[in-house]
């Protein structure tokens, strides 16, 4: 290849470069940026900031935390879903946890997925004056789940138990149940690895859970502003209260700020928190 090939081929790339550079660099970006400026179009675009005063509080795509210095919520307030993006509902850090319904023993660690619904599970119903029980849930709010012992049969299930542990419980708390199988249950103690044995979830009497799964389960992205009218419905006694408002007025702002299926048919009903949290301090109380 002689050297006026290969000039004119690296000038005929470096035309190509600069033509895709304004194209793709500069023209695209300016033409998207400018039809995302139509009406209809440019809330969305700017992040769909919700303003009070003149003062952006927050955006109606992304939650956020409602609690006071300490991390404990604010009984006035309707609380979002849990967050596991960041410290809670981090643009920057979104994503779920990655757990799954296996997650079922806690570790040195970090609690298990089960423990973390669990315990929610508690505090939501402390918050809001129901049980706080659900399936697979001790009473003190880490998963139910025993590690059992002993001599396993052919399908590798221990058929004949001799030693029984409660692995999320530690010593000195006292087991959720007495026995298993005719054998005393023990606490776990600390630091002790467990695994070897048979690890079994008990379900326990919990017919149906008072505390809707979207209040003790974060989305998969840790940005979801909305909750669903069920667990809207639970707090509206509380927040009622808080602000010196009949249920029936907290209700009607609930009802006001649910939104139906997308298309109809799409997904489930939802209220955005930040919009009835902004309509009830516009309410008084």
């Amino acid at each position: 290849m002689n050297f006026a090939n290969t000039l004119r081929q690296h000038t005929a790339a470096l035309r190509a470069l600069l033509v895709l550079t304004l194209i793709l660099g500069i023209a695209y970006p300016v033409f998207i940026w400018l039809l995302a400026q139509l009406p209809g179009l440019k809330d969305k675009a700017d992040g769909s900031l919700i303003e009070l005063n003149g003062a952006p509080v927050g955006s109606s795509l992304i939650g956020q935390l409602y609690t006071d210095a300490d991390g404990s919520p604010l009984p006035q307030y309707f609380q979002s879903r849990p967050s596991a993006a960041g410290d809670g509902y981090d643009p920057m850090s979104s994503g779920a946890s990655n757990l799954g319904p296996e997650d079922i023993v806690d570790t040195a660690d970090r609690t298990s997925l089960l423990t973390d619904v669990c315990s929610r599970s508690v505090a939501a119903g402390e918050l809001d004056g129901v049980s706080g029980a659900r399936p697979f849930c001790t009473d003190s709010g880490v998963g139910a789940v025993l590690s059992v012992l002993g001599t396993r049969d052919v399908r590798g299930i221990v058929a004949d138990p001799t030693r029984v542990i409660s692995v999320n419980e530690l010593c000195p708390a006292a087991p959720f149940i007495a026995n298993y199988e005719g054998v005393a249950v023990e606490c776990a103690e600390p630091g002790a690895d467990y695994a070897s044995g048979q690890i079994v979830p008990i379900h326990g009497d919990v017919p149906v859970a008072a505390v809707p799964a979207d209040a003790v389960t974060a989305s998969g992205s840790g940005l979801d502003p909305h909750i669903s009218p069920e667990y809207a419905a639970l707090q509206v006694n509380r927040v009622a209260a808080a602000r010196g408002l009949t249920p029936a007025q907290v209700q009607t702002l609930v009802a006001e700020h649910t939104d139906g299926r997308a298309l109809g048919f799409m997904g489930a009903p939802r209220v955005n928190v930040l919009q009835l949290n902004l309509a009830l301090d516009g309410l008084g109380g």
